[in-house]
C-alpha cells in the first residue's frame, strides 16, 4: 500500500497520522482469496501463506506482531445472507511510526500480498 493508491482512504490516514506517539496501533485485515493467482500457480490462500512467510522478517525488523489470525465462522448481526470473506488478520504496531516504517521498507513484499487477493480491508483500529 501506498499514499498513491487510489483506495486509500486519505481522511483515515491523516487521522492516523495525528494518533498519539506512544499508542499501540492495530490493523485488522480481512481477506478475500482469489481462486487462483495466475502468476503463481497457487490458490490465493497458498499465495498468501506464501506472503505472510515472506512478510515475517520485516514485523520481526519493526516493532509489529500479528495478534490474531482466524477464518470469519458466522455472522450473528448482520446480513445473513452476505458470504463471509476467508481471513481475518491482526497486526499489533507499537506506534503508528512502526507502521509507517513497514510502509517505507522498499523490499516488503506487499506485490504477492496483492496477488493473493480478490479484494481486501486493512482497518485502522485503536
Amino acid at each position: 500500500m501506498s499514499e498513491n493508491d487510489q483506495n486509500v482512504n486519505h481522511m483515515v490516514l491523516e487521522k492516523l497520522k495525528s494518533f498519539p506517539k506512544d499508542q499501540p496501533v492495530f490493523m485488522l485485515n480481512y481477506l478475500n482469496y482469489k481462486e487462483l493467482v495466475e502468476t503463481t500457480g497457487k490458490t490465493g490462500q497458498e499465495t498468501y501463506s506464501d506472503y505472510m512467510k515472506a512478510a515475517m522478517p520485516f514485523f520481526e525488523h519493526i516493532d509489529a506482531e500479528i495478534v490474531f489470525k482466524g477464518k470469519p465462522m458466522g455472522t450473528i448481526l448482520g446480513l445473513p445472507e452476505e458470504k463471509l470473506w476467508d481471513e481475518v488478520l491482526i497486526v499489533k504496531y507499537a506506534s503508528k511510526y512502526e507502521f509507517f516504517k513497514l510502509l517505507q521498507l522498499k523490499e516488503y513484499p506487499r506485490e504477492l500480498r496483492a496477488s493473493a487477493l480478490a479484494d481486501s480491508r486493512l482497518i485502522f483500529c485503536k
